[in-house]
């Protein structure tokens, strides 16, 4: 399954267009494994997934529900994060639990459908004097 997550801007019909699609992956990954083996602080749904913002090529970070943000550090980055055009791309195979960088299969596409794979070398979950931290043009 693949999920476009383009939440960079707050249309309320896109992202109610998100969320009946990670509707649908969250029903068919909870009847493909009802029971993940990793769930905690460390793990999120991709459905939780509610936007995202890159302050250089190599981060990018996601913000999950309403309070949880997560910072992705990537091997090896994309200008094309900061361009306000892009959307991110995850693949989803099996589980929908992100618990390690393995669980992420995520592209870069920008609108002329040019996608470039992005290789996620660490996902850390922040704390909210972290999340504070981040500078407010690039939380997401």
């Amino acid at each position: 399954m693949e999920v476009v997550l383009s939440v960079r801007h707050n249309i309320l019909g896109a992202g109610l267009a998100l969320a009946a699609v990670f509707g649908v992956a969250v029903a068919a990954a909870s009847a493909a494994d009802s029971t993940p083996a990793h769930r905690g602080d460390s793990c999120f749904l991709a459905s939780q997934w509610s936007g995202w913002k890159s302050p250089s090529p190599s981060v990018i970070y996601l913000k999950i529900d309403i309070n949880r943000v997560y910072r992705l550090d990537l091997s090896s980055g994309s200008s094309e994060l900061q361009d306000p055009d892009v959307h991110l791309v995850s693949v989803i195979r099996g589980s929908d639990w992100i618990c390690s960088p393995l669980d992420l299969q995520l592209e870069v596409s920008d609108l002329n459908g040019f996608r470039e794979p992005l290789i996620v070398k660490a996902i850390t979950p922040l704390t909210p004097d972290e999340v504070k931290a981040i500078p407010a043009k690039y939380r997401p």
